[in-house]
């Protein structure tokens, strides 16, 4: 099992928004430096807390400040822009980083991003589905492009050029194309049967709980067989939010406190999904009323945090619960202090890892 990094970042409405896009690249420079493997980063455009407004842009600035780690999109969120478009930038992005490039996206979860869009009341996942389809088929057609659907049309027919090179969209520095990666955050998600059968790789959202985690691999597995392909839990992500500190006091209060910046996230991600009707992702019993999902509840089940050796056993106990998969994504939080965020980082790369190679849990 590999180590990765993955945010979404909430950050306090105050904070400069300079700063914050300061801390979340030097985020993913730490973690190229320590040998993760991948880091992927959200966006969502009408979000102050939540302000990457564009991961494709936002990778791209870290194109020459990284060497090994590949760069994720997490997600682009595929009905809010056109397939033309989404398929020049990404071809142009793996070009950049020389194929070091995953390609997630999924339809977008923030609900005044689509009102924003002018996309709330229409089938999203419908625009999502032709959106990567028509991308998809930008990447194996040759021009001129004649590509038709409900949400989109795609032509270059009446204006190409060919001998100047006129009316042809670019294709990825991967062939046929970068690895395509779906977050999933709904128990029992349908979506990555899907997903999986397509060739499609998942990732398990860090604010879902383990047992619902637990459900995502047999869905995985079953679509990969109707795909015709072994399931391969090396290809399956899993998301947590862990902090680890030198001492016991320090990481408690810092994962859970009342300036804790895993408190700031989860009391948004709770307010947010309780107004969009999804709080079941932080229940242990999906019957269970709205108003039993408690921020302080949530902080001691879906946080991960202690001391090297303590948070080691956490996560080899997670491992055990849920299954095996092959990348543990470090969800990435608000820098509320620098030097603990990235001691945490550090001791899970340089003292966690090591513990966890050898109970055979990281590779």
């Amino acid at each position: 099992m590999n180590l990765g990094f993955f945010t979404m970042p909430i950050h306090p409405l105050d904070k400069d928004w300079r700063q914050c896009l300061r801390e979340d690249r030097e985020a993913f420079i730490l973690a190229d430096e320590l040998g993760f493997t991948e880091a992927y980063c959200g966006e969502h455009s009408t979000d102050q807390a939540e302000n990457i407004t564009s991961c494709a842009l936002f990778l791209a600035t870290l194109v020459g400040q990284t060497k090994q780690i590949r760069l994720g999109t997490g997600t682009i969120n595929m009905p809010n822009t056109h397939p033309a478009r989404v398929a020049a930038e990404i071809a142009m992005l793996d070009h950049l980083l020389d194929g070091r490039f995953n390609f997630g996206i999924s339809p977008g979860g923030l609900p005044s991003d689509a009102e924003a869009f002018g996309t709330f009341d229409k089938n999203r996942l419908e625009m999502f589905v032709e959106c990567i389809d028509q991308v998809l088929e930008i990447w194996r057609s040759e021009p001129p492009y004649n590509i038709t659907g409900k949400y989109w049309n795609i032509s270059t027919e009446r204006t190409m050029i060919p001998e100047i090179g006129q009316g042809i969209l670019p294709r990825p520095f991967q062939r046929p194309h970068p690895p395509i990666i779906c977050t999933v955050v709904a128990p029992y998600s349908k979506g990555i049967i899907q997903a999986a059968a397509r060739g499609w790789e998942p990732i398990s959202a860090n604010f879902l709980m383990p047992q619902w985690v637990k459900t995502h691999w047999p869905m995985y597995a079953q679509g990969c067989e109707q795909g015709g392909r072994p399931a391969d839990p090396a290809n399956w992500r899993v998301a947590k939010s862990i902090f680890v500190a030198d001492d016991e006091a320090t990481a408690r209060e810092y994962a859970t406190g009342p300036n804790s910046p895993y408190r700031f996230y989860f009391s948004q991600l709770v307010q947010k999904m309780k107004k969009a009707g999804r709080s079941e992702l932080f229940k242990k019993d999906r019957a269970a009323p709205d108003d039993s999902v408690t921020v302080e509840g949530v902080l001691e089940d879906l946080v991960i945090y202690g001391t090297p050796s303590q948070v080691a056993d956490k996560i080899e106990a997670f491992r055990e619960h849920v299954g095996d998969f092959g990348t543990l994504l470090y969800a990435g939080h608000d820098w509320t202090d620098r030097d603990l965020a990235r001691r945490s980082m550090v001791l899970l790369a340089e003292k966690v890892q090591p513990r966890l190679s050898a109970a055979k849990v990281l590779a």
